[in-house]
């Protein structure tokens, strides 16, 4: 008797503190991975972009402090738009950093993958499409030690101006901004060579 209720006691614990944590399944406002685009959607973004970037300089604690640097980016569609590649430099901060996306066109769906000079890690892919002028893009990946929901947005402005948005859920409740990019269409000729950025 004396077992059964200790064992009672357990359960009931157990089952107060896996009600209070978050769920794993949790999914922050408008997580989702059955977003669908077309084949064009990149297209806008063929040829070379000078951008303004903005990141947090950490990540997951609350902090509002930002830092602010240049870029220039240089994009090539290939497989008639199926697949786009662009290659993102740095100046000030000495790397840079490459976008490949592929179109699956069963699923009508973008996956958009990222690798850094610093790592050399394909990392996991987003994946969505556009809705109009306006892109998002969902999935799942770990900043360091802490899994992490992540969500790009892509909003074409006009033909010569778009902003990209990274953002991350900790806690599959809310969302945390944490890297944007303002970019402005620039002289391909003067900005790349061979379809990456000049150094």
């Amino acid at each position: 008797m004396r077992t059964g209720c200790a064992v009672l006691v357990i359960l009931l614990v157990a089952h107060g503190i896996a009600a209070a944590a978050p769920s794993s399944t949790a999914l922050p406002p408008g997580y989702s991975t059955a977003r669908t685009g077309n084949v064009g959607d990149f297209d806008y973004f063929a040829g070379a972009w000078t951008t303004h970037q903005r990141r947090l300089k950490a990540r997951g604690v609350g902090s509002d402090a930002w830092e602010e640097f240049p870029a220039t980016l240089c994009m090539q569609p290939h497989l008639d738009g199926v697949a786009t590649v662009d290659e993102l430099y740095f100046p000030t901060k000495g790397w840079a950093g490459l976008t490949v996306r592929t179109f699956d066109r069963a699923k009508r769906q973008w996956s958009i993958y990222w690798v850094s000079s610093e790592r050399g890690v394909l990392e996991p892919p987003v994946v969505g499409g556009f809705d109009g002028t306006r892109g998002e893009f969902y999935g799942e990946d770990r900043d360091g030690d802490r899994p992490v929901k992540v969500r790009y947005r892509w909003d074409k402005r006009d033909a010569d101006h778009a902003r990209w948005e990274q953002a991350f859920s900790y806690d599959g409740r809310t969302w945390e901004t944490n890297w944007t990019a303002d970019f402005t269409r620039g002289d391909t000729a003067a900005l790349c060579r061979d379809g990456r950025p000049k150094r």
